[in-house]
């Protein structure tokens, strides 16, 4: 029989308090999400303000009042001044009321018009559509093909199509040329797979037709609206602000954070002072509060200075990025950069996510200015993110008529010293949404 004996085993380990996860989580927010957080904070807890100047506060809150006003003094209000948006449906329904038709017709069109997507397209099938609507009897499958073709009659033209092909082909009557219209129309209708992969020669033997007459209908059906739902909806853009501005000085590069970025908060010396002359027992949510304020006014800080050393790192290694662009962006990995701020890794890592640099060329994710080294014939390092560039180059210089292909392209770079393998051509051309070479073929 074993015995039971108790044995004490003393280790050290590395373990992270709550709040310092807390904080490493907020290291890698966007800008957005992390005033956001400041913001809820300063609702919660008193001991938290706007660090706004009280001058412009009182303007502000004057205006405010003289605003409200004014709106009560007038017959409308704000609201009634706002634009409002046509949206895709909206606009159709307005088609619809005007058109002659049956109750009936106009539930199954208005059901149609419904269940668009964003794109304008019908992505539902119209059998499926019929079992959901309140209609006795229930709408046949020539029935609902009819309320379809109602709804493609209107505009935009294209609208409800249940392919790219059929949305094209519904936009061929408006071009004014008829033989480049029913080309236009045939080869949408019957050869959809070679005039994708842009075969003219295939083409124009199969249809009998000048190998001219084919490239001139591609270029008509390329100037079609694959996506007519688009020019209705939302009009909202959706702008990136960035962290830290890369500007030119008599002296280099300066590197600034934004302050836009920068939530304007602090601590509420008022409410701490008499927090502190009148702390007694029974008050430990307001210490908490106040031990929380502190916190976050010290994690502000901290995250941005974060930030900038980073950003200044970055910029000192990749100077000759910012003069001459992506063809001299030099191989960088997080090591380098965490060496010179002092930081771990992972806090590079961090620091970098959701995070934008704005330079004179551009605004970049602070990843982006991040490329491994790929080694060059003579023993040289190179960057993924210059080969990538000069792999877009070398396609923009090709022959239309006769494309470079990826193995092509490896062979070039080859010949200026730098090895890459083929597929590795294939990824980078892809993340430059650049066509493969039979794609790209165009025919005189």
């Amino acid at each position: 029989m074993g015995s039971m004996h108790l044995k004490a085993d003393i280790r050290q380990s590395q373990t992270l308090s709550p709040r310092l996860q807390h904080a490493v989580r907020m290291l890698q927010m966007s800008s957005l999400d992390f005033a956001a957080m400041v913001r809820s904070k300063m609702e919660d807890n008193p001991f938290l303000e706007d660090a706004e100047p009280a001058d412009d506060r009182d303007l502000w809150v004057a205006d405010m009042h003289l605003g409200a006003r004014q709106t009560v003094d007038a017959e409308g209000s704000a609201m009634d001044t706002a634009a409002c948006e046509t949206t895709l449906a909206m606009h159709l329904h307005g088609q619809l009321n005007v058109t002659a038709m049956t109750p009936r017709d106009l539930c199954m069109a208005r059901a149609i018009v419904e269940s668009l997507d964003d794109d304008g397209y019908l992505r539902t099938d119209l059998q499926e559509l019929a079992g959901l609507l309140a209609l006795s009897p229930a709408p046949d499958a020539q029935e609902m093909l009819i309320a379809l073709r109602l709804v493609q009659s209107l505009d935009p033209a294209g609208v409800a199509a249940r392919s790219v092909g059929e949305c094209l082909l519904l936009q061929c009557p408006q071009m004014a040329d008829a033989t480049l219209r029913q080309l236009s129309q045939t080869l949408l209708q019957h050869h959809m797979d070679a005039l994708a992969a842009r075969d003219v020669p295939r083409l124009a033997k199969a249809l009998q037709v000048p190998a001219a007459q084919i490239v001139q209908a591609m270029d008509a059906i390329r100037r079609l609206n694959p996506r007519p739902g688009w020019s209705f909806g939302s009009t909202r853009v959706d702008y990136i602000v960035p962290d830290v501005i890369v500007r030119r000085g008599p002296s280099g590069w300066n590197v600034q954070l934004n302050p836009a970025v920068v939530p304007r908060v602090r601590l509420n010396s008022v409410y701490e002072q008499l927090f502190q002359r009148h702390r007694c027992t029974g008050q430990a949510q307001l210490a908490d509060h106040l031990q929380d304020a502190r916190w976050t006014v010290r994690n502000v800080e901290q995250r941005f200075s974060t930030i900038l050393d980073v950003a200044r790192a970055i910029v000192r290694k990749q100077e000759l990025f910012l003069e001459f662009g992506a063809m001299a962006m030099k191989p960088l990995v997080l090591r380098e950069i965490a060496e010179e701020v002092g930081v771990h890794e992972s806090t590079v890592s961090r620091v970098t996510n959701n995070k934008y640099m704005a330079t004179p060329t551009g605004v970049f994710e602070l990843k982006h200015f991040f490329s491994r080294p790929m080694l060059s014939a003579s023993g040289s390092a190179c960057s993924a993110t210059a080969i990538r560039e000069l792999i877009g180059d070398i396609i923009a210089a090709e022959s239309d008529a006769r494309p470079l292909s990826d193995v092509d392209i490896a062979r070039q770079l080859g010949a200026q010293g730098l090895v890459v393998a083929r597929r590795t051509v294939t990824k980078y051309r892809q993340l430059l949404r650049i066509a493969p070479a039979e794609r790209r073929r165009r025919h005189g």
